[in-house]
C-alpha cells in the first residue's frame, strides 16, 4: 500500500488492561483509504479486544487513536460512528422476523411529517433499501421481506450496505465469514472489494488466511495481545501467515524472507 497519503486511522501502541490481565500489549496499526487491511490472529489473540477499542467499547489503558489526523478518545461506540468509523459484528444487530428496510434503517429511522403528526417515511425507506441491496449485487424480492429468510451472507451485505450508507468511513468487519458457506463468503468477499473501491477503509477480522488473501491488501497478525508483524499484498505466502497466526515461530526466517518488511 502507498504511503504517499496519510492514513485514516492510526493505532499507536494500544495496551488495554483488565485489571492484572493485560488483553493488548502495544499494539499499532495504520488503516488507509480505499484498502482492506486485514486483522489475523488465533482466539485469544487480541482481535475483538482490540477492534473494540478502535471502535469506542474500551478506552485504552495507554496509547493513542489518531483519527484523519487528530487525536481521538471516544466516550462510547456512538462517538466513534458519528465520526465515521462503523462495526459490523458476527451476531449483525439484526431482527429476524423484521422487515429488510426497517433492519437497514433501524435508529435512523426517516420522518415524514403531516401536520403536527410523524410518520416512517415507508415510500423513501424501501426506495432506498433497495437501491443501496442491488449496488452490492443482492436482488431482495421485496422491501418488506423478513431479513431471517435471507442467507448468511446476504444479511452481512445488509449490514455493510448500511454503514456505507450512513457514512461509514472506516468499517470494521468482524469474521463476517467465520460461518458461512463455499458462495455466500464469496458474496460476502465480493461486497468488501466493492466498499473498497468506493474508497472506504476496511479493516477485516478474521482467523481464515484464504478468505483474508482473497481481498487484503496488508495483513497485520496478533498473537497474545501484540503484534507480530505486518505484510503487503504479493509479500507474504499462506504458510508463513499460518506460522505466524500459529505463535510467530517462524517470525525470524520470515523478517529475513522479506527484507525486514515484517
Amino acid at each position: 500500500m502507498s504511503t504517499d497519503r496519510a492514513p485514516i486511522i492510526e493505532m499507536k501502541d494500544i495496551e488495554k488492561h483488565f485489571g492484572s490481565v493485560i488483553a493488548l500489549a502495544g499494539v499499532s496499526l495504520e488503516v488507509y483509504p480505499g484498502e482492506c487491511h486485514c486483522l489475523l490472529g488465533d482466539n485469544g489473540a487480541g482481535k475483538s479486544t482490540f477492534i473494540k477499542t478502535m471502535s469506542g467499547v474500551h478506552k485504552p489503558t495507554k496509547g493513542e487513536i489518531i483519527f484523519e489526523g487528530q487525536p481521538m478518545n471516544f466516550a462510547d461506540p456512538r462517538d466513534a460512528i458519528s465520526a465515521g468509523i462503523a462495526t459490523v459484528y458476527q451476531d449483525l444487530a439484526m431482527i429476524p422476523l423484521m422487515s429488510v428496510t426497517r433492519n437497514f434503517f433501524m435508529g435512523n429511522e426517516p420522518i415524514r411529517k403531516r401536520g403536527p403528526l410523524r410518520f416512517f417515511d415507508h415510500d423513501y425507506a424501501n426506495r432506498i433499501t433497495m437501491e443501496e441491496m442491488r449496488k452490492m449485487g443482492i436482488n431482495l424480492r421485496g422491501p418488506d421481506q423478513a431479513v431471517g429468510t435471507l442467507s448468511g451472507g446476504e444479511r452481512q451485505t445488509v449490514a455493510i450496505a448500511r454503514a456505507v450508507h450512513f457514512g461509514a468511513k472506516v468499517l470494521i468487519l468482524d469474521e463476517p465469514t467465520s460461518a458461512l458457506g463455499v458462495r455466500q463468503t464469496a458474496n460476502v468477499l465480493a461486497t468488501v472489494d466493492k466498499v473498497r473501491k468506493q474508497g472506504i477503509a476496511v479493516v477485516f477480522i478474521t482467523h481464515n488466511v484464504r478468505h483474508a488473501l482473497a481481498v487484503g491488501d496488508r495483513f497485520t497478525v496478533l498473537n497474545r495481545g501484540q503484534t507480530l508483524g505486518t505484510a503487503q499484498r504479493g509479500q507474504i505466502t499462506p504458510e508463513e501467515l499460518q506460522d505466524m497466526m500459529a505463535g510467530g515461530q517462524e517470525l525470524v526466517a520470515l523478517e529475513d524472507s522479506l527484507g525486514g518488511t515484517v
